[in-house]
Parts: structure tokens; C-alpha cells; sequence
């Protein structure tokens, strides 16, 4: 799957502290092989270089709910 700038995205990446928390894309990077990375930025900090297989799309229900 692909995002793009500004999704709201879950990482699944057990060696980050960020495992599980939903953080927004805030850039793309196409790799030469066409592949894209992602920059995540989380409340408390940022993780670089993460790949479309390690991020999930966020619940927007989820979001609305926690709003409220």
C-alpha cells in the first residue's frame, strides 16, 4: 500500500519506540529501485526511513473517538 504526505499511519516495527502508535506521514522519498520510505512524526519525535510494510493506515474512527 502506498500513503502520501499527511496519512495517518500505525508502525509496526518492534524495534522502535514508536511500535504501535500512530503517528502522520509528514514526507515521501522514492528510493532509485521506485520504492518510497516515509518519514513518520509522532507527538514526541520522528521515525525516518520506514517502509510501506511496516505502517498501517489509522483507524479514523479511532481518532474522532478520542476527540470527543
Amino acid at each position: 500500500m502506498e500513503f502520501d504526505e499527511d496519512d495517518s499511519v500505525v508502525l509496526h516495527d518492534k524495534h522502535s519506540e514508536y511500535d504501535g502508535e500512530t503517528g502522520t506521514i509528514t514526507q515521501v522519498v522514492e528510493t532509485m529501485f521506485g520504492d518510497a520510505t516515509y518519514t513518520v512524526s509522532f507527538e514526541d519525535g520522528q521515525e525516518v526511513g520506514i517502509s510501506a510494510d511496516q505502517l498501517e493506515a489509522a483507524d479514523d474512527e479511532a481518532d474522532e473517538s478520542d476527540e470527543e
